[in-house]
């Protein structure tokens, strides 16, 4: 109990100060642009997007990986095998979604435990065997248990909602000699390391860790997630996915590579040491 207490306010400090931070960038680019008009303006702006964000992040990061319901009578596998683990995790069962993608992935998403969804790519059920795919589900479902997912997908539709905010200053902005039109173009040279870095500090790389952790725990073979997440790695290398960058530090592998810049902004720590600390509790689960 005391556990869980814990977690729920840790989440809940995250997102303020998330959704504080929003509040704060956006009224900036309003004074910028407008002047003490201009910062109250986008003050309310952020005041409305705050509450959608936060009522609404999970449908937004789905709609953002255009993600659909998965049927049940599509996939009683994947059913079956969520329904073992969350059985063991003690939490509601999820939503289950597909995203129409060959690159093997997948993400959870939503506010609490009884209000959550695990989104899986068409390519994920094709490539792993089912222990392997149970590790993923298990991890996901873990990310849900530890509260994980709030921050998360809180994090992905601040970080689009800035991105797409540079865009409409240069849309609005019409010529380069208009001020909009200089602020706009300055936001899509700035925002976007802005919004990484954003993401970077709400959702830290141990908290991968310790999802890898508590999902080999829920399906009972550190073995399952660990061969999944370097068949995962060859996957996503292979097979190249568009993703918003906003969303990805939501998915259990990094969905597009990228170096120089792109790395020191990386939400995901690197697949062989997650691999080599689930293969290091297989002793202990014995």
């Amino acid at each position: 109990m005391k556990t869980t207490r814990s977690s729920n306010l840790s989440a809940g400090l995250r997102t303020t100060a998330l959704l504080g931070g929003l509040t704060g960038l956006l009224v900036v680019i309003g004074g910028a642009v407008g002047g003490a008009a201009g910062a109250l303006g986008f003050l309310m702006m952020a005041l409305v997007m705050n509450l959608g964000v936060f009522w609404f992040s999970d449908k937004i990061a789905l709609k953002m990986s255009r993600a659909e319901p998965l049927a049940e009578s599509d996939a009683p596998q994947i059913y079956a095998m969520t329904r073992r683990l969350v059985e063991k995790a003690q939490i509601p069962m999820p939503d289950l979604y597909v995203i129409p993608q060959s690159q093997p992935n997948a993400f959870a998403t939503g506010r609490n435990p009884q209000n959550s969804s695990v989104a899986v790519t068409a390519g994920i059920v094709q490539l792993l065997s089912e222990s392997e795919l149970e590790g993923v589900i298990a991890h996901e479902l873990a990310h849900i248990k530890n509260r994980d997912t709030l921050t998360q997908a809180v994090a992905a539709s601040i970080g689009g909602a800035i991105t797409y905010i540079g865009y409409m200053l240069m849309w609005f902005g019409g010529d380069d000699d208009s001020p909009l039109g200089m602020v706009g173009g300055l936001a899509l040279a700035l925002l976007a390391p802005i919004a990484a870095t954003i993401i970077q500090l709400a959702i830290s790389r141990q908290r991968e860790y310790s999802a890898d952790a508590t999902g080999a725990a829920f399906c009972g073979n550190p073995e399952s997630l660990a061969s999944a997440l370097l068949r995962l790695e060859q996957g996503a290398e292979a097979i190249p996915m568009q993703v918003n960058q906003a969303t990805e530090a939501m998915y259990i592998v990094k969905p597009f590579s990228g170096g120089g810049m792109a790395s020191l902004f990386s939400t995901h720590p690197p697949i062989e040491e997650r691999v080599r600390r689930l293969r290091q509790m297989r002793p202990t689960l014995a």
